[in-house]
């Protein structure tokens, strides 16, 4: 099953980029490689309940099970031993990923407060852009009374675009709701 915005990509964004940046090899054209999703549990590790929620609730915003990340090191000042699992991490590809992206875009990113647009000093060198969550509640799967307590998460959606700007495009066209402000410049 192809989604919308997989479709979307397949049919405008894919030849509006060919044609922009004068790319003649199809396998060239920048494109959405995965989608990153990390959350740090913090003290919810030493409850096993909270890890259990946090778990459920990453899994209902992304449709797939998340890894358990554990620390590698032990460090005493944050009571932390090797092995302790210190966060959560989800990657999607492929159909979940343009699924995850469109929900995104069009639901989670409007259903924030004073809502003006994403950033765009947050792509790195190589044109991938992370986004980051105060909140998990804001996606419409996790149910706020039944969540575990907010949590912050991470998102970076890896393009192979190879800069910022050829990126900013592709996710500009797919969608992504950039602020006014910084796009005039």
């Amino acid at each position: 099953m192809i989604t919308r915005l997989q479709e979307k990509f397949e049919k405008e964004v894919k030849g509006t980029l060919a044609k922009e940046f004068d790319i003649k090899n199809i396998h060239a054209i920048p494109r959405v490689a995965k989608v990153v999703i990390n959350m740090g549990v913090g003290a919810a590790a030493k409850n096993q309940q909270q890890m259990d929620s946090l778990k459920r609730d990453i899994a209902a915003i992304t449709g797939q099970t998340p890894s358990v990340r554990n620390a590698k090191v032990s460090i005493a000042s944050f009571s932390l031993r090797a092995g302790m699992p210190v966060g959560l991490s989800v990657t999607l590809r492929g159909e979940r990923m343009y699924s995850f992206l469109d929900r995104l875009f069009s639901i989670a990113l409007p259903r924030l407060r004073d809502f003006r647009g994403v950033s765009l000093k947050s792509f790195d060198k190589m044109g991938n852009y992370t986004l980051g969550f105060e909140e998990h509640t804001v996606f419409p799967e996790v149910d706020p009374s039944k969540a575990a307590a907010a949590h912050g998460l991470e998102i970076t959606i890896v393009t192979t675009a190879g800069t910022p700007e050829k990126s900013k495009k592709l996710l500009e066209l797919l969608g992504c709701p950039f602020t006014k402000e910084e796009t005039k410049k």
